[in-house]
């Protein structure tokens, strides 16, 4: 697992030794640090004001691109970004992507089932402010949460705690209300059933509950950068 990432150091000490010089930032290629260094390799205006949420947007990129390379459907669907969406968040904060994303394959339009636009819906009513990363980010998430592993890895980030470090500056009403730090995906669930009316567990509380370590258990785990580094992209 990647150690964390001290911001006001290099954005890309995370990555291995190897990555770092042998990567070379040449022709484009599919493995995700490799590409997560490509898009950090020049940081734009916005990238060098905000390091944090560069890093969080080439996560998502490079793993989106990774898996781009044995999944159907283009980055755009797997983001929940449109055409347009995609092209402004790569044109603000990673514009080596320009190079590795055909943005005229990219949809104009994105479409989310039932499940997913409530995941959306909860997200903007708890956005911390109006900007159209917000807007991203809530999309990114909602796509994201459909995934099978732990929502951190599914973006591709290093740890949880930059999940919780972004849930805290972007969606602050709901990060406020994970007091016990339910894992975000559960926490999301048990948010719309609230919103509801329903009860979701029959314990009277979550101590008491069988399940409590699905909800509320260890959260570590290996990044999924490093994990489709190694070639093992079925690997969950």
């Amino acid at each position: 697992m990647f150690p964390w990432i001290s911001w006001s150091a290099d954005p890309m000490a995370f990555l291995s030794e190897h990555h770092r010089s042998e990567s070379g930032l040449g022709q484009p290629n599919r493995d995700p640090a490799d590409i997560y260094l490509r898009l950090q390799s020049r940081p734009s205006n916005f990238g060098r004001d905000d390091p944090f949420v560069a890093h969080v947007f080439c996560c998502v990129l490079a793993l989106g691109l990774s898996e781009a390379g044995y999944r159907s459907g283009t980055l755009g669907q797997a983001l929940a970004l449109n055409r347009g969406e995609l092209a402004q968040l790569i044109e603000r904060w990673a514009p080596q992507a320009l190079d590795l994303v055909d943005l005229e394959h990219e949809t104009e339009t994105i479409s989310l089932d039932d499940e997913e636009d409530q995941i959306r819906q909860l997200l903007e009513r708890s956005r911390g402010d109006a900007s159209e990363e917000t807007g991203w980010l809530a999309s990114i998430l909602t796509k994201r949460s459909m995934q099978p592993r732990h929502l951190w890895q599914d973006l591709g980030l290093t740890t949880r705690d930059e999940l919780g470090r972004l849930m805290s500056e972007r969606f602050p009403k709901l990060a406020e209300r994970n007091v016990n730090h339910m894992k975000w995906k559960k926490f999301f669930y048990r948010s719309l059933c609230e919103m509801e009316g329903f009860v979701l567990c029959a314990a009277p509380s979550c101590r008491e509950c069988s399940d409590f370590h699905d909800c509320f258990g260890d959260e570590s785990g290996e990044s999924a950068l490093a994990r489709l580094s190694r070639g093992n992209p079925s690997n969950s």
